[in-house]
This record gives structure tokens, sequence and C-alpha cells, in this order.
């Protein structure tokens, strides 16, 4: 198969999947915005398209876009999702005839590309590996969205892997001086470039925290009890009556949790998801612990001693599969503790990738001798200290879009992404 073919099939791929999730919806809910954090589920469809015709048409051959004030509405920057619910967008039915009529422009224009090697845009195809990478982001965001909707969004839901008996407990990683970031030629520009960072040594769980210890900082007051949060996090967690993760609710004494429309009891044996970085925060300090920086999460996903190098996997560079990590949207939710030992990094950590994106204490910044590429807009107006770094990828990803070097962001107090918490902590502290 030719590096065209290859691109080809890889762009039908996820067009695929994108369709597989928004089959089961109706008119009403792929147009309704349920929540001013998301967007109406056809919006972030629309988008998909806009996005490959301006960097698969309009960027490659200088091509008018099929409609032009589609690049405005469509536009993330232009249009922030508070009132992309309020803004006249295309129906299904056009929307969908849209992205078919840009498909067949982009196909059309792979054929007759000559791959220049000296164009950054085209070498090992990064262009389209972009492309396909930013659907499979949009595929997620539509995951959340669906959580808020109505109904459920599917009949039943996929049975999960047997739970292992585990030992969590933590595992060391001694101080030295560690390569972090990325040296190859493919999305996205902030983990670039690679570089060594000298770290001191520290512990780091094991495996996420799950259910049944965070019911546990709970029942331990963990919400009232000022003394766990930052001064930010207990304002929020005050003003908004929070006293659980999103999504759970307290039924006849138990804690239940809604699924894409299914009530569930709270499984004590799968990973908490849905919590802010104020909860994550709030949650370490009550079990005498910290977040791990961005810099030891990479590094216990990813060093390997006995190779000297790092690893672009936790278990290797091998891609993954559904043996090592749960990715790439099958279970709708985390997995057991302990479902996953063939997915364990050189250190002893499982589940770093997959189930749930785990926050770190890091603000989001870009590397020494970072540069923007392909466009400023993806990481560059995030840089500071109004975003968290989030590490590992979560259920919902695909696993194309994830891997050690993978630096996901969002602000402190979101919890409709499905993100969840290792904790970390100095050596030698207890």
């Amino acid at each position: 198969m030719d590096t065209k073919q290859r691109i080809a099939l890889d762009l039908a791929e996820a067009r695929e999947r994108t369709h597989e999730l928004l089959a089961p919806l109706d008119q009403e809910r792929l147009t309704t915005q349920y929540d001013q954090l998301m967007s109406p589920p056809v919006w972030d469809y629309t988008h998909i398209g806009v996005f490959e015709e301006l960097w698969l048409v309009q960027n490659l051959s200088g091509a008018a876009p099929l409609d032009v004030q589609l690049q405005h509405i469509y536009n993330a920057i232009e249009t922030p999702r508070v009132v992309r619910g309020r803004l006249k967008l295309l129906d299904p039915a056009r929307s969908s005839a849209y992205l078919r009529a840009v498909r067949e422009r982009t196909l059309s224009l792979l054929e007759e590309l000559n791959f220049d090697e000296g164009d950054p845009l085209l070498r090992d195809g990064f262009v389209y590996d972009l492309i396909i990478q930013h659907e499979h982001q949009h595929d997620e965001t539509i995951l959340q969205t669906l959580q808020l909707t109505p109904g459920r969004y599917r009949d039943r839901l996929p049975a999960l892997p047997e739970a292992r008996s585990v030992s969590e407990g933590m595992v060391a990683v001694p101080a030295g001086r560690y390569w972090i970031g990325s040296d190859r030629h493919e999305p996205y520009d902030n983990e670039h470039p690679r570089h060594q960072v000298d770290l001191a040594a520290f512990e780091i769980d094991r495996f996420p925290v799950n259910n049944g210890s965070y019911l546990q900082f709970m029942a331990d007051g963990g919400y009232q009890r000022e003394e766990l949060w930052s001064k930010a996090g207990w304002e929020w967690c005050f003003t908004f009556g929070v006293e659980a993760p999103e999504y759970w609710y307290r039924q006849d004494g138990e804690w239940m949790t809604l699924r894409f429309g299914h009530m569930l009891p709270v499984d004590p044996g799968l990973p908490v998801v849905h919590v802010s970085y104020f909860e994550a925060e709030a949650y370490a300090r009550w079990a005498g612990k910290r977040l791990p920086t961005e810099f030891e999460w990479e590094v216990a996903a990813s060093w390997d001693g006995g190779a000297g190098g790092a690893r672009r996997y936790p278990w290797g560079d091998d891609p993954p599969t559904s043996e090592r990590a749960n990715l790439d949207q099958q279970l709708l939710t985390g997995a057991p503790i302990g479902a996953y030992p063939e997915g364990a990094s050189a250190f002893g950590c499982e589940q770093m990738l997959g189930d749930v994106w785990e926050w770190t204490s890091s603000d989001l910044r870009p590397y020494p001798g970072f540069a923007a590429f392909p466009y400023s807009e993806y990481s560059e107006p995030f840089f500071g200290d109004g975003f968290k770094v989030l590490r590992g990828g979560s259920w919902a990803t695909r696993p194309r879009a994830t891997r050690n070097t993978f630096r996901n962001w969002d602000s402190r107090l979101k919890r409709q992404i499905f993100a969840g918490i290792r904790c970390a902590r100095d050596a030698g502290a207890r």
C-alpha cells in the first residue's frame, strides 16, 4: 500500500467512526446545545469538515472555500462555545452534504499531489495526520456532549473486563536527568522540542485513583474541609455547592452515577472520573500526597532504564491494543483497576494511557525553543496560568491521538471531560 492509499484509508476510517458516534442521535439531539461548556454536536461535525477544507484543500492548493461564511461560524477561536447554540448552523443534512463535498476535493487533490519532503506540511504526511488526529479529538469532545443529552445513548452498555486483585501502592522513580517531549515530525507543536529536565526522586501511584478511595475521601468530609482545598478551589466548591464528582447522585443512601443515560451504582473498582483539577488537588492533599508534575508523569510513563531511552507508549514502541489499554471508545467508561497488566510502564505504573485523563499540577507552558507549527492558534493562546496539563488519554481517546508525550489541557474547574487522578509525592515523604 502506498502513502496515498494509506492516507485515504485513514481519512475514511476516521470519518466512519464519527458517523458511528452520531448515528444514534435524532435531529433535536444533534442541534441542541445542552450546556454552554459544550457545542451542539452538529457544530463539531461541521467544524471537522471546515478544518479539513482549510488544510487539505485551501492551504495545499490555494483553492477558495466552498462557503466562506462557514470559515467564520465554525472557527473555534472566533466563535467560543458559549455562543454556538445561538448561531445559524447548518442542519445535519446540509452539514453531511458539505463534508462529502470537502472529502471529494480532498481526495481529488491527494491523487494529484507530489509529496515534497522539503515541505514540512507534506513530509511524512504531516498535514494529513494533523487532520485525522483533529477529527479523533473532536470525536472525544462529541462523547463529552453526549453524556449531557437526555435519554439513553445506547440501549445496552458494553461489558467491562474482569477486575484483578492488585496491590495498589506507589512506585519509586529515582532522581536524574530525563528526556521530555518528542523530536518526531508529527502533531502537535507543544510536544516539541525534545529536551532534558532534572527531576528530584519521587513516588507515583501505580494506578489511577478508584471510586472506592474517592468515596472514602467523601465520607471523611472531603467536600466540607476547607483545609484540603486551595483558596480558589474552596471558593469554587463552596460557591457551586459541589459535593461529589459530576454525574453522581445520591439515591436511597447510595451513590449512583449517570453514564450515557443509564443510572448505575458507583463501582468502587473503576477509576474516578469527571472530577475537576480542584477536586483532584483536594483528594491528593487528603491522601497525604500531591498531583504529579507533567514531567514526573511523562518520566513514569516513558523512561526505560534498561534501554536507556524513552518509550513512545508505557509498554514500548508498539502501537496500542485492547490488551494494553482502554482506548478507542469501546467501553464507554474506565476499566477496573488492574485490567491491563500488559500496558505497564518500565517503572510498573499501569493504566497510564486510556481510562481517564490525569490531572497534573503543571500549567501549560511552551517548552524551551518552542516554535508554533503549523498554526499558532492550537497551543499559544492557552500558554500561561489559566490551564492545567492533563496526560494519558481516556477511554474516549482514539489510539492515534495519544502517546506518552501528548499534552492535553483544560481549565481547573472543568468536569465534563473524562478526567481522573493519579497522585505523587516526594521521595521519602510519608
